[in-house]
């Protein structure tokens, strides 16, 4: 292994960096256990990704690791396999724990920690914000394997549930580090951090290395190895990536007119704000397409039960916030639309690699009005190439603007009947799916057919 020498210290980290593995043609090539390489094969991982060929091996000799890898990557099998098969050899409970910004991605790798684990009877828990505090103790009481957990309600159980402790704990992988920190979970890291042991593997999992990064990885991290399969901000080269330039106040005709163009593809839109996630999906709706949103203001249930909807194909266009770009693994996602345009450059990397996932091919269309040039400006410069304009027939969009203006209107009584639904039960009825009275209303008052797109 390259002495942990220059490169470490030019880039800033004090990290060995992997040499160039050549490309292994099987995880069998990599080290990985028999009953661990049917597993990857009845998952249908034919040919390791490039971050699974540098970490795997440095994993299984017991180093620790920091992994820069883009979205898409291969990312959780890099961690899994090396723990699981470190599992297999000295069998415990409350071996591993995943930390990770989201409650979607927690579920995520909680799923595929047990598809990879099923032949060998590995036990998983998902401990996240929005669910049951009391379920979850009872799950930690059978003291599981491998723990995935959000940072919050991981302290919140390690200071409250009685019996509870990771003292034995044998790996900590924190994923999607850069945006752990983002999203200021830094105190109950380090609580975390205070409380297992130190003589651990630490697996260090980030899309981009930033100071904070930086920071943590020099405070959990023991002589890592740095495992970088991109060494620039980058989106997949099968993405084609496109913009369009329209008056602001035409959004949503132009919007109606892509998912027009592109019928017959499915669809991520994301929103910056949760209201604007349900306004859209209400508005789409009311034109007769298939959407539903998916938005930090749904319970956790709503966000799982759309997010399914959306991965069995029952609905052809999920409506998100960021909740949803990072890490979230939809294998048939054909199209993404930036509907308003991310602030932070770093998020459209994110965002856009929700398509062109594992080798397939996607497209990228983002939305800039007259406020958004210089935002759109940053992510030319961060990605390093300019984008095409999308083909627009800009007479057909403005033809759809009368139709359009109507569902904005019945979009906005719908929100403010379901915002004034939500303040009389405190409840949250907010998933679009139900018949609301408005609708029924508009239907009742007017036989008036409207045609589906």
């Amino acid at each position: 292994m390259a002495a942990g020498g220059e490169t470490g210290k030019a880039a800033g980290l004090e990290a060995e960096e992997v040499p160039v593995v050549e490309e292994a043609r099987s995880f069998k090539d990599l080290g990985v256990t028999d009953v661990l390489c049917e597993a990857c094969d009845q998952l249908g991982w034919k040919v390791p990704t490039k971050i699974q060929v540098e970490a795997i091996p440095v994993a299984l000799q017991g180093r620790d690791i920091i992994g820069l890898a883009e979205t898409g990557s291969g990312k959780t099998g890099a961690f899994a396999l090396p723990i699981l098969q470190a599992l297999l050899d000295a069998p415990q409970r409350l071996f591993a724990l995943v930390l990770t910004p989201t409650r979607e991605l927690a579920f995520q790798i909680s799923e595929q920690f047990e598809a990879l684990g099923s032949s060998i009877g590995v036990h998983s828990a998902v401990i996240v914000g929005g669910i049951d505090s009391m379920s979850q103790s009872l799950a930690l009481a059978k003291k599981p394997h491998i723990i995935i957990a959000t940072p919050g309600r991981l302290v919140d159980h390690l200071e409250n549930t009685k019996g509870f402790n990771l003292r034995a704990l044998k790996f900590l992988v924190m994923d999607e580090a850069d945006r752990i920190l983002n999203m200021d979970f830094e105190t109950e890291v380090d609580k975390i951090l205070k409380v297992i042991p130190r003589d651990r593997k630490t697996f260090l999992f980030s899309a981009t290395m930033t100071k904070q990064v930086q920071k943590l990885q020099r405070a959990a991290l023991k002589n890592p190895v740095k495992c970088a399969v991109s060494s620039k901000y980058q989106t997949v080269e099968k993405l084609q990536q496109y913009y369009i330039f329209i008056p602001s106040k035409f959004k949503d005709s132009y919007l109606v007119y892509i998912l027009n163009e592109l019928a017959g593809n499915s669809f991520m839109v994301f929103c910056s704000t949760c209201n604007n996630t349900q306004r859209t999906a209400l508005l789409l709706r009311n034109l007769g397409f298939t959407a539903i949103p998916l938005h930090g203001q749904m319970s956790q249930n709503k966000r799982l039960g759309s997010l399914n909807k959306f991965k069995a194909k029952a609905r052809s266009i999920l409506l998100a916030t960021d909740v949803a770009s990072r890490g979230l693994d939809i294998p048939h996602v054909d199209v993404v639309i930036n509907f308003d345009i991310p602030t932070h450059s770093k998020d459209y990397i994110h965002r856009v690699g929700r398509t062109a996932r594992a080798g397939r091919s996607g497209k990228s269309i983002t939305f800039v009005t007259q406020y958004d040039v210089e935002l759109f400006q940053r992510i030319e410069h961060l990605i390093g190439k300019k984008l095409p304009a999308f083909p627009m027939q800009e007479e057909e969009v403005m033809m759809l603007t009368e139709r359009v203006a109507e569902a904005q209107r019945f979009a906005r009584m719908e929100l403010r009947e379901q915002g004034e639904k939500k303040r009389s039960r405190n409840g949250d009825d907010d998933d679009t799916e139900e018949a609301l009275g408005v609708r029924k209303k508009v239907a009742g008052g007017k036989k008036k057919k409207r045609k589906a797109f």
